[in-house]
């Protein structure tokens, strides 16, 4: 009896190895050529993701070229809402070509061109076959002829950039990223709060411009570190201790308002220091952003330098508002100021308080 069901399961395998072998597991692939003419492609499907799709009761018989054929159109019209590329900011139009079969892979290979001239930023969006849940895409981008950038696109990674080698393609890399910088700070309330926090004890020009320098040194190193994979703590250990930053900071303001006089305030700040010490911190931060945007490999350099620039930008906007905001108040009373500081401490201490028991506690971190 243990032979006969031994034997059973044996030709069970055998029988599943065999469709294993017969059918592998489908992926697309996405081959994009940039060069002097212009932009052109092929999108390569499986015949069994092709026929679920286009509910053709056998995949094999896609694999006969002229009932492959018969399929074109609506192959085409399944595909096209499915596959967007977009040139330089602006999205381009598909014009698909010939339907050929590949029977080695059990697959049908689709040509498509793309008018216009050749981009320096190219933004591709697969999922080509969204009925699989794990389904992939293996996008290749030739210059010329060399392989120069290659991306894996899935359900949860639909989209991957590519910015060419040249001159307009690195002048795209800094345009792209400066904007990502300014946006990433602008909506970042972690990273606002603990600008105000800094700013609310107000201080001559030279001292505010010491604080912020002292914060974009303090960032500007971990983000590099990060970026480039030299050194990259866990997000659940950065992301609480960037909150605790907001809570420190809310706390020395307010020891600071119940200690002494203004010139021993100004003798004893360390704002400078904390911005630079806690820099260091909200840099792996603004890393964790810029490495899920993606970095440019043939512009590494120039991706880093564009998005710090855009952090600067956007931090010089808020340091710019904030300061002009609380310098009008503290020239109309200085009781209001002190009230608006003391207040505004406060707050930026309960936020942070919010947020790391969030982080530790609600979301570990994530």
């Amino acid at each position: 009896m243990r032979i006969a069901i031994r034997g059973m399961v044996l030709v069970l395998c055998l029988l599943v190895a065999r469709e294993a072998f017969a059918h592998p597991a489908p992926f697309s692939y996405l081959d994009l050529h940039l060069d002097g003419d212009g932009v052109s492609g092929t999108l390569v499907v499986h015949d069994l993701d092709a026929a679920h799709d286009l509910a053709v009761a056998s995949a094999d018989s896609l694999l006969d070229p002229t009932v492959a054929n018969r399929y074109r159109e609506a192959l085409v019209a399944l595909l096209t809402p499915r596959l967007g590329l977009t040139f330089d900011g602006r999205p381009v139009t598909v014009t698909w070509g010939a339907l050929d079969v590949v029977p080695d892979r059990q697959s049908l290979r689709l040509s498509f061109t793309v008018n216009g001239g050749r981009p320096a930023g190219v933004r591709i969006r697969a999922f080509v076959f969204p009925y699989d849940p794990i389904h992939q895409t293996f996008v290749n981008i030739y210059e010329e002829t060399a392989l120069k950038h290659q991306a894996i696109l899935a359900a949860t990674r639909q989209t991957a950039d590519y910015y060419s080698g040249t001159a307009q393609g690195r002048m795209s890399v800094i345009r792209t990223f400066v904007m990502s910088g300014i946006e990433h700070i602008l909506i970042g309330p972690d990273h606002i709060l603990f600008l105000v926090g800094l700013l609310l004890l107000g201080g001559s020009l030279r001292r505010l411009a010491l604080i912020v320098t002292s914060f974009t040194i303090g960032h500007s190193i971990t983000l590099s570190l990060a970026a480039l994979d030299i050194l990259s703590p866990s997000s659940r250990f950065i992301e609480p201790l960037i909150a605790l930053t907001i809570v420190v900071v809310g706390a020395d303001n307010i020891l600071v308002l119940r200690g002494a006089d203004s010139r021993a305030r100004e003798a004893t700040d360390i704002r400078a220091w904390l911005a630079a010490g806690f820099g260091l911190i909200h840099g792996f931060g603004f890393a964790y952003v810029l490495k899920e945007f993606g970095l440019p490999q043939a512009a590494l350099g120039w991706s880093l330098f564009a998005f710090n620039l855009g952090v600067e930008f956007g931090q010089l906007l808020i340091v710019g508002v904030v300061a002009t905001a609380l310098l009008l108040v503290r020239r109309q009373s200085a009781a209001a100021a002190h009230w608006v500081t003391m207040a505004g401490s406060v707050a930026v201490i309960l936020a942070g308080l919010y947020w790391f028991v969030e982080r530790v506690f609600l979301t570990g971190g994530a």
